[in-house]
């Protein structure tokens, strides 16, 4: 088999995993009665809770991302931050979704391309290796039992391996490519990893929001469980949020059902209560699609606004002046003639005037 096919098998063990986590967690769930009645007997604190902290999680990741874009100017900055989150929240793909939007609206702000993909791959680096440093510790948590939830080898040293293996692989791409600016998009890439890794070396409060973008995101779902009634381990709860969210790279606008089976299955599989599970997510997608979308409409308005201020205005294009009737054509041709006498004339007038040769 050719390494062209290679993908489609890979979406379709992808889509048969999805398919059987949504049928796994419908039949594990009474009925969806269950699910609606338990929400709608959530205290509202929760809820605002909920919605705090995930208002906490975008303006998070807004401070990380002025943070690796320093040139650009601040409310700029912001209002692209935004739309990268509501890009992430409402289209597939996820994070590189939002960061292809974010580097498309640079690129309009006149930003050169190189640069924005650099420092683009270096905020996404950044990100990433937070989660996955997350998913290593939540994994660390469940084996050696300091927090609740199942201590197995598959569930517990799995993300362990995930995580340092990403990790590792990272490292050794941003060691070993070369740093020649300009030479392609791969040298870009690399030049962000090792970026990102200068920036978690030297470590600021700006650096620090890239763990409460993802903290305080895990912390809705948290505030959700809890406002169902029930209170879940962390380690269980992070290694959970962390792979359900793997479900979000399915093509599919707003994940949809797909981070929603995601997520579920993935609180069910790390023991969590089939109802709970699937009403804390459905408070929680709700709530994690509603805020960034939100704020990234708006700011995408009021940076579109800037943007076609900023255009050139097209020059104004005159009049042509209107074509020398016939009687015109005439009447100038006859007064040529005489014209060139007067002229010599003029010109001997003149002193010390150079005489023009005669024809």
């Amino acid at each position: 088999m050719s390494e062209a096919l290679h993908p489609a098998p890979r979406r379709f063990a992808l889509a048969a995993l999805l398919v059987a986590l949504v049928v796994a967690l419908l039949l594990a769930v009474p009925s969806l009665d269950d699910v609606f009645e338990r929400i709608g007997n959530m205290p509202p604190g929760w809820v605002v809770a909920a919605l705090l902290l995930e208002l906490l999680s975008c303006l998070a990741f807004v401070t990380v991302f002025r943070f690796f874009f320093k040139p650009v100017a601040p409310a700029v900055a912001r209002r692209v931050a935004w739309t990268e989150l509501g890009s992430g929240a409402l289209l597939p793909g996820g994070g590189v979704t939002s960061l292809a939007a974010g580097g498309w609206l640079m690129s309009l702000l006149g930003q050169p391309s190189g640069w924005i993909l650099r420092r683009s791959s270096a905020l996404f680096f950044l990100t990433s290796a937070v989660n996955v440093a997350a998913l290593a510790a939540g994994g660390a948590l469940l084996a050696t039992g300091v927090a609740g939830g199942p201590h197995d080898v598959l569930r517990a040293g799995l993300p362990i391996a995930v995580g340092l293996s990403a990790i590792a692989v990272a490292l050794v791409v941003g060691r070993f490519v070369p740093a020649r600016p300009g030479r392609g998009w791969v040298t870009e890439l690399a030049a962000g990893i090792r970026e990102a890794k200068r920036t978690a070396a030297r470590p600021s409060w700006r650096v620090g929001a890239a763990i409460g973008y993802l903290g305080f995101d895990i912390a809705v779902l948290w505030a959700s469980l809890r406002g169902l009634g029930y209170a879940p381990a962390i380690g269980a709860l992070v290694v959970a949020y962390l792979v359900g969210y793997l479900a979000n790279w399915m093509p599919i606008p707003g994940g949809l059902a797909v981070l929603d089976g995601g997520l579920a299955g993935a609180l069910v599989l790390y023991g969590m209560p089939p109802g709970a599970a699937a009403a804390a997510v459905l408070v929680y997608h709700a709530i994690a699609l509603w805020v960034p979308s939100v704020g990234g409409l708006i700011a995408y308005a009021l940076l579109r606004r800037r943007l076609v201020r900023a255009q050139p205005e097209p020059r104004p294009v005159g009049r042509p002046a209107p074509a020398a009737t016939a009687g015109e054509r005439i009447r100038l041709t006859a007064r040529a003639p005489a014209s060139a006498p007067l002229a010599r004339q003029h010109a001997r007038r003149q002193p010390g005037s150079v005489r023009a040769p005669s024809a």
